[in-house]
């Protein structure tokens, strides 16, 4: 293992040590779990809206818009899922909560926020 690796290594276990990765893995399957639940939820309302509903003209706009926003909502949360997934499998790599630009540790606090964060607060900006 190159010496870099291995600082970066005895880095993270200072900031994560094994109770707070077992905490972030909590924290990343509770997101999970409530993230496939509003997936499912803007699937639901994502579905098309038939013609034949008798409701009137300004009403089917409305529905049509609202459609719209959550498809948007179901992208959002179908993304988020999959960072979510993608944070869960890396947890136990060497560089997971390292910041994807500055190298620098991510803070307990943002990852138990926002598991599937790959940025430090400065970089994220």
């Amino acid at each position: 293992m190159p010496v870099e690796l291995v600082q970066l290594f005895i880095i993270l276990l200072k900031f994560y040590p094994v109770e707070e990765k077992l905490q972030i893995k909590k924290r990343i399957e509770e997101e999970i779990a409530s993230t496939l639940v509003l997936v499912e939820k803007y699937r639901e309302l994502s579905k098309p809206i038939a013609p034949e509903n008798a409701i009137g003209r300004v009403s089917r706009m409305d529905a049509i818009n609202n459609k719209s926003v959550n498809e948007s909502a179901l992208q959002k949360a179908e993304l988020k899922l999959n960072n979510l997934k993608v944070a869960l499998t890396r947890i136990d790599d060497a560089d997971f909560g390292l910041c994807v630009r500055c190298k620098n540790p991510i803070p307990i606090g943002r990852i138990l926020l926002m598991p599937q964060a790959i940025t430090c607060v400065n970089c994220a900006r």
